[in-house]
């Protein structure tokens, strides 16, 4: 049957793909099974497939996490993935199992715990020393200032070691390669302000700087935690691809069948794939005749006739019947682990970006060393008093230190976020924004991405009413995608089905029956008698009777024209790349007015074809869903896939579509333009900070109430120009 492809059938689980290259472990008493749930959406979901799986016997225990769409499953040893996936169909969730070894290092959100136990220390620790300080400020002297000063110490030594670790961690790491970030300068103000609050102290002096370190330490943490909040949580698309391979295979051994591990199968081992199933390797078939989906892995939206003789790869779904293949290419050799490849390469490009708070780091940070460097020459020159000097140097550094810079970027990107968000798109990445405000050239995928990758029949009022009735009774004893639209449109349209009896199956062609007598089918071209055209059918055959086409194109996602029209209004270039076929992609083309267009692009020409426009100087947004976009995605400049696209694509790409309207990504751009000037803005906002506040550091009239003032009101102030996005 000639088809446009759609997501296969549920036992079609994208789980399938190929193999770990771990060893195989023996079975532990309690195994744990993982399992990806891309359809749950709410608390409801969440509660209703934990109380199925709870009470499946020998589970003891699942937890679904709403966020990675996945249900962790702790089992008895008998208890398989395979025997869960249909439980959970029949409540209506597609479930797909996943390498739970392979996923124990993102299980935990440890670095936000982190942040926050930090934050909350040094929130707590500087309000204590606040009100220690009021009673200096009030004018507290002698014994009663020395102690003030001494407990505030106390407080604040172990807490700045807890709490600013992440600003040491990482001025250690920029300072190790001789460079300079924005870490440095704080940090030196941090360690200065401790040493000379401790040394004023020991020498009874009147001024201390606790309160201010802690506070800039406190302001500071917040900011990287809004940083972290506005991504999720980042894992590597090389590793979520090896996190989908499932380590199972059924080995045919002088005719018997035998389960075992795919990193247990040989070269030329012969291996069957049931309908439903994906190629654990790449390989050859040498018996069976069904139909490939290779959607994911190329983009095609036509299923491919499947017979003996034809090379297959990792991935790829079959569809209707059973195929026996002969392995080619194992574990690291297969096609799928060389894409893998491509994305951690790609993936390693992007790393290099540099920010725009790293870029003003490296002008700021040599300029506030200079600055105080400078105060404390000038100072001890001129009053001999090295104490003196210091305090100064100090003060100079602690008004400084950029407090309002290191908020700017965190609390645009927040803001900005939250509006996006709220349009239905969700930022991962901490740069997104300043690189998506960049692209000049955005790269559409076809299928799944501008189309919604399921066939709509477009026909159905063509056919008489006794036609479709027997073109129902036969579509429904086939789950393949063509099939099912028919049964869906034909049940819409309030059609019985016709009594057709016998009706059975032919894999790789369709599906046939007995009406009075009369053999009736509904297939391929070939197969029915009928010369196939160009565009996606299947044809009905009743009897002796030519036969008839119902006809069916690729639908559009909501909002594809509204992108594509105002992605060009903004005098952006708009490409599309697919791997489908070419007259596929030239209508989807004239469509949509898409004037520069590659069809039947493998993986690696499109990871090819973005960066040789990134080495032209273009600035690139790709947008995809499926396995064949991961490596393009990880190499374009910035990217963005649909919540419905595979786990790797959305984990490749920057930004998450959580909709299927198309519409906001012209918006998105609009929005990361705004937020990249409200950035700069705030940089400008910052500078003028320290040219009023430098000056009265310099001359000595600095005093931690003016510092701590000082700092929070520039911290304020950008907060409330970040609000200007919303």
């Amino acid at each position: 049957m000639t088809a446009q492809l759609s997501p296969p059938s549920a036992a079609a689980c994208p789980g399938c793909l190929a193999a770990p290259a771990e060893a195989v472990r023996p079975i532990p008493e309690d195994v744990q099974i993982a399992l990806s749930l891309p359809t749950i959406h709410c608390q409801a979901c969440i509660s209703k497939v934990e109380r199925t799986l709870n009470a499946y016997p020998g589970i003891e225990s699942a937890r679904v996490n709403l966020t990675l769409k996945r249900a962790m499953i702790q089992a008895e040893p008998e208890v398989q993935a395979r025997d869960l996936i249909p439980v959970l169909e029949g409540i209506g969730f597609e479930a797909h199992e996943l390498d739970a070894g392979a996923l124990s290092a993102t299980q935990n959100d440890k670095v936000g715990r982190d942040l926050l136990m930090r934050l909350a220390v040094a929130g707590f620790a500087s309000m204590n020393v606040m009100l220690l300080s009021v009673s200096v400020w009030a004018g507290a002297t002698d014994a009663t200032r020395d102690m003030f000063h001494w407990i505030s110490a106390m407080i604040t030594l172990p807490a700045i070691a807890f709490s600013a670790q992440p600003f040491f961690r990482n001025a250690w790491s920029a300072l190790r390669v001789r460079q300079l970030n924005m870490d440095v300068p704080i940090v030196l103000a941090i360690v200065l302000t401790l040493v000379t609050s401790l040394w004023e102290t020991s020498l009874s002096g009147e001024h201390a700087y606790f309160d201010a370190a802690l506070t800039l330490t406190f302001l500071l943490l917040i900011g990287r935690y809004l940083d972290y909040r506005t991504r999720a949580v980042a894992r590597s698309a090389a590793e979520e691809l090896a996190a989908l391979e499932v380590p199972r295979a059924i080995r045919v051994v002088d005719g018997v069948e035998e389960e075992v591990a795919v990193s247990a199968l040989e070269v030329g081992d012969l291996i069957l794939v049931r309908p439903g199933g994906r190629m654990p390797v790449d390989g050859e078939i040498i018996l069976g005749q069904s139909e490939l989906d290779r959607s994911l892995l190329t983009g095609e939206t036509l299923p491919v006739f499947a017979e003996p003789g034809l090379a297959v790869n990792a991935g790829e779904v079959n569809l209707t019947g059973p195929l026996t293949i002969r392995a080619a290419a194992v574990g690291q050799d297969t096609s799928l682990h060389r894409m893998a490849d491509l994305v951690a390469i790609a993936e390693s490009g992007r790393s290099r970006y540099t920010s725009l708070a790293d870029s003003a780091a490296k002008l700021y940070a040599p300029g506030v060393h200079i600055l105080s460097a400078l105060s404390f020459v000038g100072w001890y020159l001129y009053s001999g008093d090295f104490r003196v000097a210091l305090n100064i140097a100090a003060a100079v550094l602690i008004i400084t230190c950029p407090c309002a810079l290191g908020l700017a970027v965190p609390a645009v990107t927040t803001a900005a976020s939250g509006r996006l968000f709220r349009r239905g798109m969700l930022i991962k990445h901490a740069t997104a924004l300043e690189r998506l405000a960049e692209v000049d050239t955005v790269v559409f995928d076809k299928t799944g991405t501008l189309t919604a990758g399921t066939p709509e029949l477009v026909n159905l009022g063509e056919h008489g009413r006794q036609d479709l009735a027997i073109a129902l009774a036969l579509a429904e004893g086939s789950s393949h995608p063509l099939s099912v639209s028919v049964t869906r449109s034909a049940r819409v349209a309030g059609i019985k089905p016709a009594d057709v009896s016998d009706i059975r199956e032919v894999p790789g062609f369709g599906t046939e029956g007995l009406l009075r007598g009369q053999r009736v089918r509904l297939g391929r071209a070939a197969w029915t008698g009928a010369d196939q055209g160009t565009q996606t059918s299947a044809w009905l055959a009743v009897g002796d009777r030519a036969p008839t086409a119902f006809l069916f194109t690729d639908a559009l996602r909501p909002g594809a024209e509204e992108a594509v029209q105002g992605l060009q209004a903004a005098g952006k270039s708009v490409l599309l790349i697919s791997g489908d076929t070419t007259g596929a992609v030239s209508d989807l083309a004239g469509r949509l007015g898409i004037k520069d267009w590659v069809a039947e692009a493998l993986p690696e020409e499109k990871a090819d074809r973005v960066q040789s426009l990134a080495q032209e100087g273009r600035k690139v947004l790709m947008v995809g869903d499926g396995l064949n976009d991961t490596a393009a995605l990880a190499a374009a400049h910035v990217s963005i896939s649909p919540a419905s696209a595979l786990d790797a694509a959305r984990v490749a790409s920057d930004i998450v579509l959580l909709g299927s309207d198309l519409s906001p990504i012209s918006d998105a751009c609009d929005t990361a333009v705004r937020a990249t000037k409200r950035i700069r803005e705030n940089f400008r906002i910052a500078t003028l900070y320290n040219v009023i506040a430098v000056p009265l550091a310099v001359v000595g009239l600095a005093t931690p109430l003016i510092a701590a003032l000082a700092m929070s009101s520039s911290s304020i102030t950008v907060s409330l120009n970040a609000l200007r996005l919303r």
